[in-house]
């Protein structure tokens, strides 16, 4: 996902899950429009509401994005999917995905973001690539295992352990075949996705690394992020 550089144990005050709250809202609303109301049919609703109840997020939350995604709730709030490009601080590349009902207001938001630390937002085509387009399905698996023979068996290119769970890349198209062989073979999925890896990393030194992470903390909880992505281990 990209978010390797969050800092762990964070706490989260109640205006910050209020934020979540509406993070989260918004993905299942844009899975609603994308792939239809019923869960047991859309794969990317189905996880966007098992990634909602894992952290909280109350049920008429979930049901009224449901209904406001599927039209039958029409208050004319339409959420576009938009994705911004640039170099943070120290010449880090940077993909941002975000999710807003007003892209004229998203989009100098997330330049004054960047301009904010020694940054700069580019075109399209920027800092691409420096990132491989994948497939991302993380999750975890009770009993003892090998990663690797793991990630063969379920057609994944690579796997990395992150703290207490495992990501799994694999070819954008394989996205559900992936899903699927994991599944089959007892693992909790908890991200389903197309992402980006980064394949060019940035060097920097420890106080550089500290710019970088403040300013990817300030990207991640901007209202519309939906997802970050940096070329940093």
């Amino acid at each position: 996902m990209g978010k390797s550089w969050k800092n762990a144990g964070k706490s989260e005050n109640a205006a910050k899950k209020g934020k979540i709250f509406t993070k989260l809202a918004r993905e299942i609303m844009v899975a609603t429009k994308a792939g239809g109301p019923d869960p047991g049919s859309n794969a990317r609703l189905r996880l966007a509401i098992d990634v909602a109840k894992a952290a909280s997020c109350p049920n008429d939350t979930i049901e009224r994005a449901i209904k406001k995604g599927s039209g039958v709730l029409a208050d004319g709030e339409v959420i576009e999917e938009l994705t911004y490009e640039g170099y943070g601080p120290h010449g880090v590349g940077v993909i941002v995905e975000c999710q807003t009902n007003n892209k004229h207001r998203t989009a100098p938001e997330v330049r004054t973001l960047f301009k904010s630390h020694d940054g700069a937002l580019g075109e399209s085509g920027s800092v691409a690539w420096m990132f491989e387009r994948v497939s991302l399905i993380q999750g975890t698996k009770d009993g003892s295992f090998d990663p690797e023979e793991e990630a063969i068996e379920a057609g994944a290119n690579d796997v990395e352990k992150d703290e207490a769970s495992y990501l799994f890349y694999g070819n954008p198209e394989n996205l559900d075949s992936i899903k699927k062989a994991l599944t089959q073979r007892k693992w909790n999925i908890t991200t389903a996705e197309l992402s980006y890896k980064a394949k060019n990393i940035t060097e920097l030194t420890e106080a550089q690394l500290k710019d970088v992470h403040e300013f990817l903390e300030e990207v991640d909880e901007f209202d519309d992020t939906h997802r970050v992505h940096a070329t940093i281990k």
